[in-house]
């Protein structure tokens, strides 16, 4: 029984990685994104397979057990998520407000030539 649970977690882990490594529109993001998501799924297989390895490196750093190390790294994780995340949302709203006024300036009405005599002679 528990190893059909360890597979079906590992299959998680692999569709998991597969859907993280998809597409993208940095070539250089994307490969260093790749590497980080295969760099997770061979750990998570492992820790899958064998716990008490886990346990071990987490006593190394001084953390009691395996699953407390896989919670700070997921914490750390997640911060580093939300600053990029929040970072790429910050360049998408200036770029978006570049563009916005770019068209609005492109479809602005220009002055007619009567407007424009008008304006610098009052009195006419």
């Amino acid at each position: 029984m528990q190893i059909a649970v360890q597979i079906v977690l590992v299959v998680a882990v692999v569709l998991g990685s597969l859907v993280l490594m998809r597409g993208g529109s940095n070539a250089r993001h994307l490969a260093v994104r790749r590497i980080m998501v295969m760099l997770f799924a061979l750990l998570a297989a492992f820790s899958i397979f064998f716990p008490e390895m886990l346990t071990g490196l987490a006593r190394f750093f001084g953390i009691g057990r395996g699953t407390d190390l896989v919670l700070y790294a997921l914490v750390v994780s997640f911060l580093v998520f939300m600053a990029t995340t929040y970072q790429r949302f910050r360049q998408m709203e200036s770029t978006m407000t570049k563009l916005s006024r770019r068209i609005a300036l492109d479809e602005a009405p220009l002055p007619t030539d009567q407007d424009e005599t008008s304006v610098r002679d009052p009195q006419r």
